[in-house]
């Protein structure tokens, strides 16, 4: 009976702590600093961050319909925006950042296999 018990703990236990970590809201640790936040019009906000060390790009989205956390983006300077990438399974986020008279502007562009789920306007902050 005891090593059905142990065995019961053991495994709630971890179910516990996998659904706390997924139930977290996304962010970057102490070793990211903030480069801007994007406002989307469909309440999801975006954040990209930078690695200290290494440079590094990150990726954190929240909205209503969860939230998303990667990592490995690259950014491209086009002249009128900052892009940034980040690729996660078939799927690709470009966040676009204006730069000069729309440093306020953003887009957040979906796409899969090449062919586009998503475009939103949204409002840069810092």
């Amino acid at each position: 009976m005891k090593p059905l018990l142990k065995q019961s703990t053991v495994l709630l236990g971890l179910t516990t702590c996998v659904l706390a970590h997924l139930a977290l809201p996304a962010s970057a640790d102490s070793t990211a600093g903030l480069l801007f936040t994007l406002r989307c019009q469909s309440a999801y906000t975006v954040n990209v961050w930078r690695r200290y060390g290494s440079g590094e790009l990150l990726y954190r989205g929240t909205g209503p319909l969860g939230d998303l956390s990667l990592d490995g983006g690259t950014m491209e300077n086009t002249g009128a925006a900052q892009v940034y990438e980040f690729r996660s399974s078939g799927y690709v986020y470009q966040v676009l950042s204006g730069q000069g008279d729309h440093q306020q502007q953003g887009t957040l562009e979906v796409f899969k296999n090449g062919r586009s789920l998503l475009s939103q306007a949204c409002t840069q902050d810092g």
